[in-house]
């Protein structure tokens, strides 16, 4: 830190061609993006006493305020109030016909983001410090950044640290006869005013996955064509295969081992190629969701200018300390290379806290990842598979229940899925687990509780926890043990 300029200064910055031209403002800290990393970095920064300056493109928040985890998820609770209304008789209760005002579902969609989104705004603007600048950035140097400003001109900064949080955006569909079509991503899919007549969807993974059952209860048809021979790449097969038999019960068409070829519209409807088995198919739809991945927006900063590495898919790699190649200049977020999850983010700003601020040791290295996919039981995750513990060569013990066997499930008519824990046999410690079941991402969350307490699964097996609820599950689950331990 012995480094970094304490007072704002203003220079003359000479462009390539040699002629003067912008002033520069040198700063103490400038953070590129304002996303679960970077809003709080500012605010730690200026509190600490460091000139900082913010630059957004466009909305305070990153991703998951204004189009990722809030807007989705706020549609998906509007869609599980329409299935239970649907089953409302299997209770006992009568109702009269399901309909969806999908404006309404909308606007309160838009109405909880402008909720948190004004939050961020109010704790960053108004400030002196942290300053905050609407516009696009990229570096003409190691430490320096052009921001070309949302109302008009530019700005050349310089700062001794720079950290980088631009996340990702969704990839294009990238088959013949896209450019023709209306493709819809995971944030023009939120807002559609009417729901779709048949929504397909290419990519099984979780955008793809909580999309498709989200409009399968708002009405539509749906049908998911998925590359892969199972969904969710990184799950275990037999979990994969109960999240489609969950899906595949509420009506909607799973299409695996399905390889997009290409797309066109005719007459307001849109047709979709697939490859599947070597043979060629077609599914006609009235709309086109492309979820089959996320792309890098480090190409918009010309990371090339400062020397900073990326990676073969555009991410930027860094240390354990989430510093780059180039000293000074860290990368938080989702453009890194790794787990893309708001609490990874979140994590990844505490870690650069620690190391620049509070003079503190603390690193990336051996987290623990949890994450939850907000289908419905959703499906928790914790630590290692059982197929990766398996390709380790580790000694393990697997335990399994279906939610048949659990009283609270049984008696909310939430008995779908199972749970499925990995458990070192030599240790008795928990490895891992998926929870696919109804608050599975609770669940979930209490055996990582248990890991980084560093609990023998048989804690948890003779616990008492309150009847009936979802974690006496436990007690069952692990006695399957018994007789081994």
């Amino acid at each position: 830190m012995d480094g970094i300029v304490r007072k704002v200064t203003h220079l003359v910055h000479v462009s390539h061609q040699g002629e003067a031209n912008e002033v520069t403002t040198k700063t103490d800290v400038l953070i590129i993006g304002s996303g679960q990393a970077g809003s709080p970095l500012a605010s730690a920064f200026a509190a600490a006493g460091k000139k900082t300056v913010l630059v957004e493109r466009k909305h305070i928040g990153g991703t998951c305020v204004n189009v990722g985890c809030t807007p989705t998820k706020t549609m998906i609770a509007s869609g599980r109030v329409a299935y239970l209304v649907r089953r409302a008789t299997e209770y006992g209760v009568q109702t009269g016909d399901v309909t969806i005002d999908m404006q309404s579902v909308r606007k309160r969609k838009r109405d909880v983001v402008e909720q948190w989104r004004s939050g961020s705004e109010k704790t960053l603007l108004g400030k002196e410090n942290p300053r905050i600048i609407f516009g696009a950035a990229r570096f003409i140097g190691p430490h320096q950044v052009v921001v070309t400003l949302n109302e008009a001109g530019e700005e050349v900064l310089e700062a001794a640290t720079i950290v980088i949080d631009v996340g990702e955006r969704p990839a294009p569909l990238g088959v013949p006869g896209a450019e023709d079509v209306p493709i819809l991503d995971s944030t023009t899919v939120m807002e559609l005013g009417d729901v779709p007549d048949h929504l397909i969807i290419v990519g099984g993974g979780y955008v793809g996955l909580e999309f498709g059952q989200l409009f399968r209860r708002l009405g539509a048809e749906v049908t998911i064509v998925h590359r892969g021979s199972h969904l969710l790449s990184r799950e275990d097969a037999d979990i994969a295969e109960a999240v489609r038999k969950v899906l595949e019960e509420d009506g909607i068409a799973v299409m695996l081992s399905a390889e997009a070829a290409g797309v066109s519209q005719q007459a307001g409807r849109i047709t979709l190629d697939v490859s599947q088995d070597g043979e060629r198919r077609q599914i006609t739809g009235s709309h086109i969701l492309a979820a089959a991945g996320r792309v890098s927006n480090a190409d918009s900063l010309s990371l090339d200018a400062a020397g900073v590495r990326t990676d073969e898919k555009g991410y930027v790699p860094t240390n354990d300390t989430l510093e780059t190649n180039i000293p000074g200049v860290y990368a938080v977020g989702d453009v890194r290379p790794g787990p893309k999850f708001t609490h990874i983010s979140y994590d990844d700003y505490r870690v650069v806290k620690a190391h620049l601020i509070d003079g503190q040791q603390r690193t990336v290295s051996g987290r623990m990842i949890p994450y939850t996919i907000f289908i419905d039981p959703q499906l928790g995750r914790i630590g290692i598979t059982e197929e990766q513990a398996r390709e380790d060569d580790r000694e393990i013990r697997v335990a399994k229940m279906p939610m048949s066997r659990v009283a609270r499930a049984v008696e909310t008519a939430e008995s779908r899925g199972m749970m499925k824990v990995i458990v070192d046999a030599a240790s008795d410690r928990i490895l891992g687990a998926a929870i696919l079941s109804l608050e599975g991402g609770e669940i979930a969350s209490m055996l990582q509780i248990a890991m980084m307490g560093d609990l023998p699964y048989t804690a948890l097996r003779d616990g008492i926890f309150p009847h009936p609820g979802l974690t006496e599950s436990f007690n069952n689950l692990f006695g399957s043990f018994r007789d081994e331990a």
